[in-house]
């Protein structure tokens, strides 16, 4: 039976899991760390295969902002293991992460992974949480379409931000068509507040302002790097 999903801004649920690294408690086990959350159908898998090389291909990436992965599926710590040894094996790359064991659907049922498009195996889910153990954003994928995993990056990135500078980011973002890389300033909340704004920052009206001088250009350029191999064929 499908699960209840977790909501953003609620505290990631306490449990002890099973991973091929040991036994870790979540979310202590991150504290003081963004973490991605991401569910898979199943060990042994096409799609799952190419999400798992991905990802770790990635990993430095997600290191670099302070952020850690961690899979799940419905599979046995010994499934997880010896896939990982094959992925490394035959493809070349090492799985750096943990992947959680949830042979009986445990962890999967609490967090609301399974669907009514299959109540024995996960869907793509993906949990980001920050480092006070807080939910920030959850996605879902169906069983057959394969997540952008620099989407994933993309929106980690966009959250510490927002984090940062207290500003929302816009569409696209940082290729925003009417903002460009600018962040979007909180609406006003009083009428003086409205008025100033049109002086401090730019503005199409008062409560769509935005504020061109916050994120180094360093940061945007790698931000477009990652969109810009989401978008060419890799080898």
């Amino acid at each position: 039976m499908p699960g209840t999903i977790p909501l953003i801004g609620e505290e990631f649920p306490e449990m002890e899991v099973v991973t091929q690294f040991g036994r870790i408690k979540l979310p202590d086990y991150f504290k003081g760390k963004y973490w991605v959350l991401f569910s898979h159908p199943a060990d042994f898998t096409p799609v799952c295969t190419t999400e798992f090389v991905a990802f770790a291909k990635r990993y430095e990436d997600f290191k670099k902002l302070n952020t850690e992965l961690i899979g799940l599926s419905v599979d046995s710590n010994f499934s997880h293991m010896k896939w990982t040894e094959w992925i490394k094996e035959k493809l070349g790359v090492e799985i750096p992460f943990p992947i959680i064991a949830d042979p009986r659907g445990e962890v999967a049922t609490k967090l609301g992974m399974l669907h009514a498009q299959s109540t024995t195996h996960t869907v793509r889910a993906v949990f980001i949480v920050d480092p006070n153990g807080v939910i920030r954003a959850i996605l879902y994928y169906p069983l057959d379409n394969g997540r952008n995993i620099d989407e994933i990056l993309r929106l980690v990135k966009a959250i510490q931000v927002t984090d940062k500078y207290g500003r929302a980011t816009p569409a696209n973002w940082p290729n925003n068509e009417l903002v460009g890389d600018a962040l979007i300033v909180p609406p006003a909340s009083t009428v003086q507040e409205a008025q100033e704004r049109l002086k401090k920052f730019k503005c199409f009206d008062w409560w769509f302002c935005y504020d061109e001088s916050r994120v180094p250009r360093e940061e945007i350029e790698e931000i477009r790097k990652w969109l810009e191999r989401a978008a060419k064929p890799q080898k």
